[in-house]
């Protein structure tokens, strides 16, 4: 049994909002919103953009491989709709081949090549953060009914918040994978400091003092510095707090 319109879109939405709970592949979930979106809004093409860290965009979901139309999308001239949404954060829909060749001539011809007649465009969008575009190309005039135009920004904006929640993510594994770097490199500098207290018969608050005096006056990490000492590497004088000579070395730096 067919499924009905509405029953595609429904499942678009399930499927952009099964990300917001669970793990999921984001190139996998931006190509099949890209092949949903040909169905349900009468599109012959449909590609979505995303903004890298220098903010020049690159394509990262398309209906179509081929090289001809990856470059309608991007066109090095940074012209075309697919660019001003981005820029401008404002859907941009362009319903004839003569509007496109008046705004852009160069997208225009590009777009005739391909049998495109019109375009819209909308950017990937949540408040004041702009990350990308979805493009929907028509081989027919016309613009968007009003009821599709709302369903494309209603997409949209799932997506976009589901590739921000994926960036967070990694943000956040990135964070972690940090504070465990750093609660490891803690327990060596403990080491040092209990052996830098046996050494010089001093409390653990000096020995930390001395560790980090000397890391600063060498310009070392702390945790490097602290390693050095447990292993016998390095040989930290009682009165570093206050040196600013090279280190003293006991052992083969060639571990580091």
């Amino acid at each position: 049994m067919a499924r009905t319109r509405e029953q595609q879109l429904v499942e678009a939405f399930v499927t952009l909002t099964d990300t917001l709970v669970v793990d999921y592949d984001l190139i996998d979930l931006l190509q099949s919103l890209v092949d949903n979106a040909t169905e349900l809004f009468d599109a012959s093409a449909a590609g979505i953009l995303l903004a890298n860290q220098g903010q020049e965009l690159e394509v990262i979901a398309s209906t179509s491989e081929r090289s001809s139309f990856i470059g309608l999308l991007q066109l090095e001239t940074g012209e075309g709709p697919c660019v001003e949404a981005f820029t401008t954060g404002q859907t941009v829909s362009v319903e004839s081949p003569a509007e496109m060749r008046q705004r852009w001539p160069r997208f225009a011809d590009a777009s005739e090549q391909q049998g495109y007649a019109s375009v819209h465009s909308v950017p990937l969008r949540l408040r004041e953060t702009t990350i990308g575009s979805m493009n929907l190309f028509r081989e027919t005039g016309g613009a968007l009914n009003a009821e599709d135009a709302v369903a494309v920004r209603a997409l949209t904006d799932v997506a976009t918040i589901s590739i921000l929640q994926h960036r967070t993510v990694e943000h956040a594994d990135l964070v972690q994978t940090q504070l465990q770097h750093a609660l490891e490199s803690r327990i060596a500098i403990e080491q040092a400091k209990g052996f830098l207290s046996h050494t010089h018969q001093v409390d653990m608050d000096t020995a930390f003092k001395i560790l980090r005096s000397y890391a600063r006056s060498h310009q070392i990490r702390i945790a490097d510095v602290a390693r050095d000492v447990v292993n016998h590497v390095i040989a930290i004088p009682a009165d570093a707090v206050h040196a600013s000579g090279p280190p003293e070395e006991t052992g083969d730096r060639s571990h580091r």
